[in-house]
């Protein structure tokens, strides 16, 4: 069977308390700690975060900006589905870059310009640079002057779940929805479909919708129901 790559979008909520950090503690300290000193005279120092899709880096972008937004502050995004970025705002209290390896020129010129004035703003502090890339810097298919900067501060590589935290996981969220999903269950949505958190949480969102709109239970039957009725 064909597996599916599902977009959990924004409904989900990304929080750092919501971030299943195994494997992945340093960098998710790394950023509460940056997350508490923007805004602040001495910003913090940047952070760019790697890993294969689905190790959470869009989910952690998500929260740190959700998080300063919350604060109060206003910040700077960029990601590849923004084909024409805006100038660097001297409002801004931070510069969050997402999927930085599928930028086009225009995208790159406009982060390597945001990065620069994040760092040497014509007026205030220093502003916080976060971003995030499938590869390591230094591999990145980007200008090399941005590849350079990206390499400046903390670089954390994201470590994919494990089968059993994938699985408990799953069951917390079922669990957080009032549902109650079986082993069967969640061994055929890791067997049959795309093994990612972001993907199994954007099938988990559509399978309990579908269970409520139907009135039954969350069942295997039930799953493929769904699925072929699409």
């Amino acid at each position: 069977m064909k597996q599916l790559a599902l977009d959990i979008g924004l409904a989900s909520g990304p929080t750092l308390e919501n971030f299943h950090a195994e494997g992945n503690a340093q960098a998710v300290a790394q950023l509460r700690q940056a997350l508490a000193a923007v805004p602040s005279s001495d910003a913090p120092t940047p952070v760019y975060l790697w890993g294969a899709p689905g190790t959470g880096k869009s989910h952690l972008l998500r929260a740190a900006y959700e998080a300063l937004r919350n604060q109060g502050a206003q910040l700077g995004w960029l990601d590849p589905r923004m084909r024409w970025p805006t100038a660097f705002d001297e409002r801004w209290s931070a510069v969050l870059l997402d999927d930085v390896q599928r930028y086009s020129e225009a995208q790159q010129a406009a982060a390597f310009n945001w990065f620069i004035n994040a760092m040497n703003p014509a007026s205030g502090a220093p502003r916080w640079v976060l971003a995030a890339g499938e590869l390591p810097p230094a591999d990145l298919p980007l200008r090399e002057d941005l590849r350079s900067r990206l390499a400046w501060g903390h670089v954390f590589q994201l470590q994919p779940l494990t089968e059993p935290a994938r699985r408990a996981v799953l069951q917390q969220q079922a669990r957080a929805r009032g549902l109650a999903l079986s082993a069967e269950v969640v061994d055929y949505m890791l067997s049959h479909f795309s093994r990612d958190l972001g993907s199994l949480s954007g099938l988990l969102d559509r399978l309990d919708g579908f269970a409520l709109r139907t009135q039954r239970a969350v069942t295997v039957p039930l799953l493929k129901a769904m699925l072929q009725g699409e």
